[in-house]
């Protein structure tokens, strides 16, 4: 069973999200079935690279609202973070755009490093205040999981991966995700949000149920090849 993640690394809930997500596989039974991949998604593509101001000064002018109430609103987002076992640094996160970044994770993806890549670069931005735009500090995270750095460098300052990145968005848009995080299950499935954990083990628990293969019953009298036994007929096999 395939499990698919539309999340960004600039997105507080999708690490809020993932934790639940996990906490919920720790309760299912068929975890080592399970496929999981992370897909891109940015909350913003047109951001810049480097910008002055706070989180709290982004989210006032993003939604209209005062730098007290971002403030106040980001509090509970810490909040919400430490109830899932994270640290949450909103007064000094570095906003940027998180495109370099996405790359990172699908040479990561190639290279055997996905999910540590991924949850390290969540880390880095929410807790360690990185800026997740600076290719040093990018290629540095890189190393830190396992990968080779001066190879990370090198891709970095190229445009490899931006296609795999880019089809990810198409790919989300075409199945209507406009917000993050946003997990697929068997392209069949949904869930939009960093939901309660009861609700990933319900929907995990409903996917795998339909998932699993016919159950045949009172198959002991089984129809020989090309013959019919039992009320069952079989056609014969055909030669290879």
């Amino acid at each position: 069973m395939k499990i698919e993640i539309w999340s960004d690394f600039a997105c507080p809930f999708c690490y809020i999200g993932k934790r639940r997500f996990e906490q919920a596989l720790e309760q299912f039974s068929r975890k080592s079935e399970l496929e999981v991949v992370y897909r891109s998604f940015e909350l913003d593509p047109n951001s810049p690279r480097d910008i002055s101001h706070s989180v709290h000064v982004m989210l006032s002018q993003k939604y209209g609202m005062s730098v007290e109430q971002a403030k106040t609103m980001n509090a509970n987002v810490v909040a919400q973070a430490e109830s899932v076992g994270l640290t949450y640094r909103m007064d000094t996160i570095v906003l940027t755009n998180t495109f370099d970044a996405h790359r990172l994770a699908h040479f990561a993806n190639a290279h055997g490093k996905m999910h540590e890549m991924t949850e390290r670069l969540l880390k880095a931005y929410f807790t360690d205040s990185l800026h997740l735009g600076d290719h040093a500090v990018l290629a540095s995270l890189a190393e830190e999981v396992g990968l080779d750095k001066a190879a990370a460098e090198q891709m970095l300052a190229g445009d490899l991966y931006a296609s795999e990145v880019r089809a990810d968005e198409q790919e989300g848009a075409e199945l209507g995700i406009t917000g993050v995080p946003f997990f697929v299950i068997d392209r069949k499935y949904g869930i939009s949000g960093a939901q309660p954990v009861d609700v990933f083990v319900q929907a995990l628990e409903k996917a795998y149920a339909e998932s699993k293969p016919l159950t045949i019953l009172g198959d002991e009298g089984a129809a020989a090849d090309g013959a019919c036994a039992d009320g069952v007929c079989t056609p014969p096999a055909r030669d290879k």
